[in-house]
């Protein structure tokens, strides 16, 4: 495959893949199916509070609102596969960036970034609605839809 025809692939990443890396998953796949760019995605926790678990409810109702379907997703947390596997990891906040960068391969360091470095939103990092209310929810669906539109840009 020419690099021109090469197929990209996403993995978003967050603490324990509940609610904002499989919510930028369900946004960035979608936006991606609607601009006809066939591009792999997933997401993934750096720790494994939640394996097997369905996104946050929270999460999903928010997301369904806007039209984003979460409902099949799983959770799961980052193997080292993750690393050869994905040409863009994107970390939702500082900390997971942190924990990426200390688990990954130097070969593919230069994966690693934060997610928001593609949006003009103000905020540096996607914070974690996890404690809080549904307005937290929605923040994190807005911030993601920036961002993944940055990013869809940059992949055109």
């Amino acid at each position: 495959m020419s690099e021109k025809n090469k197929i990209n692939s996403v993995l978003f990443v967050c603490l324990g893949n509940i609610c904002r890396s499989p919510t930028a998953e369900g946004v960035f796949a979608h936006k991606a199916r609607q601009a006809g760019l066939p591009i792999k995605v997933d997401s993934a926790g750096t720790a494994g509070f939640h394996d097997g678990a369905a996104p946050d409810k929270r999460s999903q109702e928010v997301a369904t609102k806007k039209g984003y379907d979460l409902s099949k997703l799983k959770c799961r947390k980052v193997v080292e596969s993750d690393f050869s596997q994905f040409d863009y990891i994107m970390a939702m906040d500082e900390a997971n960036l942190r924990d990426l960068k200390r688990k990954c391969p130097s070969e593919h360091q230069h994966k690693i970034r934060l997610f928001l470095d593609y949006a003009n939103a103000g905020f540096s990092e996607v914070p974690d609605p996890y404690y809080g209310g549904k307005r937290g929810f929605e923040l994190v669906l807005d911030l993601i839809e920036q961002a993944s539109e940055g990013l869809l840009q940059k992949l055109k």
